[in-house]
């Protein structure tokens, strides 16, 4: 079983598991994703290839599936057995619980997201949706995180278009860093910060790359990466799971067109996108609001990066956002 073991200075945590163990050769890139034994196991017909699905959407509720959701079947974290928290010396650890699970889009192995039809899209979003609801039954878990890995250079390790979602049993320091940062502003003024940007942003349209009734999608003020994007709810909600289902689709059409506005004008990025939710165990916040964000992997993260936690981007927002909104799409 895998451990999850807390770095003494940080406070990050890091899962080490023994699933994934690999030799150096293993880390050797490669331009093409490889299909295991030249079949892809998240087509259709090759249901057998995964593990039982957990969920799945079909046409008319029993035909053919549009969508499947399955462990992953090299799971960094099990459902299985006890959280065995313990130290050693200065050192915390834990046992690997928690799960991963694949959400596979479609059966369709040509298919991307953005060549989805808008309502399967939207389904990726309800997927996310039920899978939180029924994860944060288990008292043992902290916090759902949901993301996407597009492309080798994204960390995707088969062509196939899928998501992913991994529950943890702590809430990882990033997301922590996020919380208390959105806790400090709404001390001090007394009203959320995502809230703010919002009302800020469609003021002053700059970069402002789309906007719906619902959402308002920018390339925020300090992106870390070339052509950051952001998708804010105009609606205070610090749960993505509680979102109002005329707001998953707007999202599912939000979404759809920004990732063809970038498949455009950066002609089809490697990319991830990742929703930044509440931990499931919280009550509502007012100081928080959830939000999606993708970057297109355009640039590496090198020395400078890692060593000062600065990041150098080359494009201003604001020509990030003009490219996007002006590409026609």
């Amino acid at each position: 079983m895998s451990d999850i073991r807390k770095d003494p200075v940080t406070g990050r945590w890091v899962i080490i598991s023994g699933k994934r163990a690999a030799r150096p050769g293993d880390f050797t890139r490669t331009r093409d994703l490889p299909k295991p034994n030249g079949r892809c196991p998240f087509c259709y017909g090759h249901e057998a290839d995964t593990p039982p699905e957990i969920l799945s959407y079909r046409e008319n509720g029993n035909g053919h599936w549009n969508l499947r959701v399955v462990p992953n079947k090299f799971s960094a974290l099990r459902v299985e057995g006890m959280l065995d928290r313990e130290g050693e010396g200065l050192y915390d650890r834990m046992s690997g619980v928690g799960a991963h699970e694949v959400i596979i889009e479609s059966p369709d192995h040509e298919m991307s997201l953005a060549g989805l039809p808008e309502k399967r899209v939207e389904d990726l979003f309800w997927a996310f949706r039920d899978r939180i609801v029924d994860l944060k039954r288990d008292s043992r878990l902290r916090y759902v995180l949901l993301f996407k890995n597009h492309g080798e250079e994204a960390g995707a390790s088969l062509e196939h278009t899928h998501s992913q979602i991994i529950a943890l049993p702590v809430v990882p320091i990033q997301v922590q860093e996020e919380l208390e940062g959105a806790q400090r502003y709404y001390s001090f003024k007394e009203r959320c910060v995502f809230c703010d940007i919002v009302r800020q942003e469609s003021a002053n349209d700059a970069r402002v790359i789309l906007e719906t009734d619902q959402l308002l999608v920018i390339s925020p003020y300090a992106p870390r990466f070339p052509f950051e994007t952001w998708v804010l709810p105009r609606s205070h909600n610090s749960h993505f799971e509680t979102a109002e289902p005329s707001l998953i689709q707007s999202l599912a059409w939000a979404m759809r067109a920004i990732i063809r506005k970038m498949e455009k004008v950066l002609e089809y990025p490697a990319y991830n996108f990742l929703i930044h939710t509440a931990p499931v165990q919280a009550p509502p916040l007012d100081h928080y609001h959830w939000h999606l964000e993708i970057i297109p992997r355009l640039a590496r993260v090198a020395g400078f990066e890692w060593g000062a936690g600065f990041y150098v981007n080359p494009t201003p927002p604001e020509e990030s956002a003009q490219f996007l909104r002006d590409s026609g799409l």
